[in-house]
């Protein structure tokens, strides 16, 4: 076998194509399918971070059957005043089916693939967690991760009111006009009381502190906490975690990376990592929400989810 001929063949999916392949609706399809097929996110390495002379080279590994992959992504905060985007990468996909001996596959793009799993896995979240299809989001943040969870949720649950909360209320003002605009649903720039009348609340920002009381959540919601990857960061408060029914990706994942659980353990509105629930049993049927009181998801992402999805997007696009 040529082996330099395999890889300057091996195939490039781009952005476009990525998300021509996958629509958000199948790509939380395909995530909870691999959940109920056994795939245990406990058992998924961790990803790991590099410093670098502009900023850091994140890497995610996962395997999942004969198939393998990892994504490589670069985060330059300096990027912005280039006008580049601060998260740049791609994603190698190896093995089944038709590249035997763990061949490379194809090379797809590592930023549409993480916008559109992200949101994906906060809607995975919502559906098993809620006790109806949301009509209301309200958003945190005004960035690339507030729009695409404004676009998941509307193809996976069919949204009727969107508020955006953010710190720059012209940004938020635009994100709501593009959100009527492009997703046909109506949206405007609101408060961090709006969550008051929220079905779904997600926190798309680089907080380090409680975007909102936790007290104003109805019962019948579930809010989303993304965006704090690190276990001194956190998005939502004590009072919120002492009422809600906690779900996480993985405990061991969540005490790794979740600031939202691990400083409610910290403070003691939690119990410890067994007071949360996980997807996994979620889907299993093993753990449920409790009634009368809201849900909380805590996700900081994981390298299974980059797999299943990636995975999805190559058999549409090279059968």
């Amino acid at each position: 076998m040529d082996t330099h001929l395999a890889t300057a063949s091996l195939p490039w999916i781009d952005g476009p194509a990525v998300r021509a392949a996958l629509s958000p609706r199948a790509a939380v399809d395909a995530l909870e399918a691999a959940l109920a097929a056994g795939l245990d996110p406990e058992a998924d390495a961790p990803r790991t971070r590099v410093a670098t002379a502009a900023g850091q080279l994140l890497q995610m590994p996962s395997t999942r059957g004969a198939e393998v992959g990892t994504k490589l992504l670069t985060l330059t905060p300096d990027n912005p005043e280039r006008g580049l985007p601060v998260i740049q990468g791609v994603y190698v996909l190896f093995g089944a089916p038709g590249t035997p001996g763990q061949a490379p596959r194809a090379v797809l793009d590592g930023v549409e693939l993480t916008g559109l799993r992200t949101s994906a896995v906060s809607a995975l979240g919502v559906r098993l967690l809620a006790d109806a299809s949301p009509r209301h989001l309200v958003v945190f943040g005004t960035g690339v991760q507030a729009w695409e969870h404004a676009l998941t949720f509307q193809d996976v649950f069919g949204l009727e009111w969107v508020s955006v909360v953010g710190r720059d209320a012209g940004r938020a003002a635009a994100l709501a006009a593009r959100i009527e605009a492009e997703l046909g649903v109506t949206a405007s720039a609101a408060g961090p009381e709006a969550v008051a009348e929220a079905d779904v609340v997600v926190t798309c920002t680089a907080a380090t502190a409680p975007l909102f009381d936790g007290t104003l959540v109805p019962e019948h919601a579930t809010v989303v906490a993304m965006g704090s990857h690190t276990t001194d960061a956190r998005e939502t408060d004590d009072a919120l975690a002492r009422r809600a029914t906690v779900a996480v990706e993985s405990r061991d994942s969540a005490a790794r990376e979740a600031g939202d659980v691990t400083l409610a353990i910290d403070s003691g509105a939690l119990a410890g990592i067994e007071d949360t629930v996980t997807l996994a049993e979620l889907v299993a049927g093993t753990a449920r929400r409790r009634e009368g009181a809201p849900a909380l998801f805590v996700t900081t992402g994981m390298p299974w989810q980059d797999l299943v999805v990636a995975s999805a997007v190559a058999r549409e696009v090279l059968g």
